[in-house]
């Protein structure tokens, strides 16, 4: 079967020229820049990649950015004291706080102190109940990046049968519950696997689409897919590789070699899922900038 690779870079490189154009039409109309701030904590690796990743994104669609560094001894009151300073800021549309966050800060805390307004990440309770029951609100940024993924390559979804590995709150739970609900994308039935699943296999092999988002490099093999589904594949777990010059590579939840040619759509990793996530962030930023969902 010849398989479409769905495009997650080409896709966010086209969304942020879109959203580029929208922001000068603003600035022409006089309304203020979209202003994203991030925070990070300490340095891991991961996080300081990512947080580069939107900055850079942020140049590319016209928005200001600001990136609040802490080292990671800060106090979880320093911290929930620098929210509340972002919270009343005027000039500040919306901010993440990059997770994971040291252990002795309680990322729990963290996400609640922020005003669900300016939470772009779509992490506060307030927003992830919205959705729940299908309000506006800013929907967390891989969910909904799968969900135009699935929209820009018409993926039929109403009805369709869908498989979701993994429930974190982060994307599994949050996919799940955008998968089922009433509009298109979504309309789908919708099975939700975890680590005390029983018979994955045939569950997985019912499926006209797999998203994948445990963790776990190449766990959904040739024999867990019916031909024809598509595969949505979420993981990014860092592999040893001595070929790459950095020591190691990314690698998706599906074995990309033997599942892609049963499918008829499928995303790389990299450049899959990744992209998007970005992307959503900043399509979050800018409705926070035109008070789409909160006045």
């Amino acid at each position: 079967m010849e398989y479409q690779i769905i495009d997650g870079k080409k896709t966010s490189a086209d969304i942020k020229a879109e959203i580029a154009q929208e922001v000068e039409r603003m600035v022409a109309a006089g309304k203020k820049r979209p202003h994203l701030a991030a925070v990070l904590v300490g340095h891991d690796g991961g996080s300081e990649t990512y947080v580069a990743h939107k900055v850079k994104a942020c140049e590319e669609c016209g928005f200001k950015s600001t990136l609040l560094r802490f080292e990671d001894d800060i106090t979880e009151d320093e911290l929930l004291k620098t929210i509340d300073t972002l919270n009343s800021d005027e000039d500040i549309d919306g901010f993440i706080v990059q997770l994971p966050l040291p252990r002795h800060i309680s990322e729990q805390k963290v996400i609640e102190a922020i005003d669900y307004r300016k939470d772009v990440d779509g992490f506060h309770p307030v927003n992830v109940g919205r959705m729940s029951i299908g309000l506006p609100c800013f929907v967390s940024a891989t969910p909904a990046g799968i969900m135009t993924l699935l929209e820009r390559y018409a993926i039929p979804t109403t009805g369709a049968r869908c498989v979701v590995l993994g429930r974190s709150n982060i994307v599994g739970k949050p996919v799940a519950t955008l998968m089922m609900q009433k509009h298109n994308p979504g309309d789908a039935t919708v099975t939700v696997c975890h680590s005390a699943t029983k018979d994955i296999k045939s569950i997985c092999r019912e499926a006209d689409i797999i998203i994948a988002a445990l963790g776990s490099p190449g766990f959904v093999t040739a024999d867990m897919v019916k031909p024809g589904a598509t595969v949505i594949d979420v993981g990014t777990t860092r592999v040893a590789d001595p070929t790459k010059k950095s020591g190691f590579r990314l690698r998706g939840d599906v074995d990309f070699d033997t599942v892609a040619p049963l499918c008829s759509h499928i995303t790389p990793v990299p450049g899959g899922v990744g992209p998007m996530t970005i992307v959503s962030l900043m399509k979050n930023t800018l409705s926070a900038a035109k008070k789409e969902f909160y006045s």
